[in-house]
Formats: C-alpha cells, sequence, structure tokens
C-alpha cells in the first residue's frame, strides 16, 4: 500500500522543488568514501548503487579485484577502490556499496566503497590549492567547510585507464 501524506506536506515538498529549480541549486554530486578518501563522483555518471551481492571470486587477479557480482543476470567486475589505490581493503558489508559506474560508458564494472555519503553541490566546496594529484583520474582537490579534502573522480578517464581496466595479476 503507498504511504499517504496530507495535502499539506505535498505542497510543502511541491514549493521546495520549485524553489531549488527556480534558483538553479542542485545537488549533482555523489559523495562516498572508500578507505580512507572521500571522493565526488558526478551523479549524471553514476550508475546504479547497491549493497554488495555475493562476489564470485576469479582466480589469477590482483588483490584489488574482488570478483564478479550478478546482477538481475548482468556480471559485473567488481573493484575494491580502496585497494585500487593502496589503502585497506573494504569489507563488502555493512555501510559498504557498490557503486555501478561503467554501466553508463558500456563498461561492466563496480566500484565497492566503504559508504555512501550522499548528495553534495559543488558550492558546498571550494578549491584546494596544495599540489595536484597524480592519478589522471582525479579532476579535481577540493576541501568542505569542516576543511576535510575531498577529490573529484573522472569516470571516463578512469575506465580508460590501463591499469584499472588490467585485473590479471602479474
Amino acid at each position: 500500500m503507498s504511504r499517504r501524506i496530507s495535502l499539506r506536506e505535498f505542497q510543502e515538498n511541491l514549493a521546495h522543488r520549485l524553489a531549488e529549480a527556480q534558483t538553479g541549486e542542485r545537488r549533482g554530486l555523489l559523495g562516498v568514501q572508500a578507505g580512507n578518501e572521500n571522493w565526488l563522483l558526478n551523479l549524471a555518471e553514476t550508475g546504479e548503487i547497491l549493497a554488495p551481492p555475493p562476489l564470485a571470486h576469479v582466480p589469477l587477479t590482483r588483490e584489488w579485484y574482488r570478483g564478479l557480482a550478478n546482477v538481475r543476470g548482468t556480471l559485473f567486475g567488481v573493484i575494491d577502490f580502496s585497494s585500487f589505490h593502496g589503502g585497506v581493503p573494504i569489507v563488502a558489508a555493512g555501510h559498504a556499496r557498490l557503486l555501478l559506474v561503467g554501466a553508463k560508458h558500456g563498461v561492466h564494472s563496480s566500484l565497492l566503497v566503504t559508504r555512501v555519503l550522499g548528495l553534495r553541490s559543488e558550492e558546498d566546496f571550494e578549491a584546494d590549492h596544495g599540489p595536484p594529484d597524480a592519478r589522471p583520474w582525479v579532476s579535481k582537490r577540493m576541501r568542505d567547510m569542516q576543511d576535510h579534502p575531498w577529490l573529484k573522480l573522472d569516470i571516463p578517464q578512469l575506465l580508460a585507464q590501463g591499469a584499472f581496466l588490467d585485473a590479471g595479476a602479474d
């Protein structure tokens, strides 16, 4: 049965959405944590977010390649995004989530992240003027109002990297 809302709630929600549309305020970034790093992903480039399903181990792969996930009959390669950057491996339980980032780009790959931190707006951050990040998939370094560092992920750039696509062990 669908949830019933009062006319007042409906009108308040509608007024809030109209005000956001008129001011142009959009929360177009998805904040995630992968290990000890906070990342921002363009919401338009991000696919589905789901709890990690059971993973099928794939032998002779790098440690950051966690295996295959069957998502409604489609197999997705699962990359531990923290371990990929040399961080601590993520436990695929609890708050951990799977981001199907490659589906919109024709690549069946996904990122395992520690947790999803919610929607953010570009206006919530300011530029970090420190040295540039050496990873080509980091498009910007930013800081939030609490001075925490954030990295903006360029998903197409990540998916184009040979190091990301080559999960076979040496």
